[in-house]
């Protein structure tokens, strides 16, 4: 019985469970384990699947919450290495997220790589700044804000960032009309 029983468990079936024969303690003894054995392996894959799902539906939620913010947003793990990308970062940094996801950071985003490495050095782990990239001949200016996940920098960080372009060409536009009309006056 304990080897058929062995069996069917080492094919996935934790649900088995030998009867405890009261003729010989040893084997009664050995039985008794198995089932606890069983019982207990039964429970720790429900605990692991139900921890999946609900990472699973975290997760998914995480991700449409992300796909409907403005702002672009890039995960890093604590290694360096691009663990997330909304659609809105993969649209201003003209990338694939499939091709972006695993990379490290400046193979990735190598235009962020001064604001991330002053996050990694800074004590509480936050960096900020603006940053000019040029994706296909087309200048764009971001505010980046970079911040540890958490606050401890060995699980990773945040880059979040906001196209700010074209309030820099109303801003130079302002500029210049504020000193056409000072040159008039």
């Amino acid at each position: 019985r304990l080897a058929g029983a062995a069996e069917r468990v080492s094919e996935g079936d934790l649900s088995v469970r030998v009867q405890v024969g009261k003729d010989d303690e040893e084997i009664g003894s050995l039985s008794e384990t198995f089932n606890r054995m069983t019982s207990q392996l039964q429970a720790q894959r429900k605990e692991l699947t139900d921890a999946n799902r609900q990472l699973d539906a975290r997760r998914r939620f995480t991700e449409a919450m992300l796909a409907g913010v403005s702002a672009g947003v890039v995960g890093l793990d604590g290694e360096g290495r691009v663990t997330l990308i909304n659609r809105t970062a993969a649209g201003l940094l003209e990338v694939a997220p499939e091709d972006t996801e695993g990379r490290h950071y400046t193979e990735s985003v190598p235009e962020l790589t001064g604001l991330i490495r002053r996050a990694m050095l800074d004590p509480l782990g936050r960096a900020a700044g603006e940053v000019d990239i040029r994706r296909a001949g087309v200048l764009r200016h971001l505010n980046v804000q970079v911040s540890s996940e958490a606050g401890d920098k060995t699980h990773g960080f945040v880059v979040t960032f906001d196209d700010i372009t074209d309030l820099v060409a109303a801003q130079r536009t302002a500029a210049w009309a504020d000193v056409a009309r000072r040159i008039a006056h």
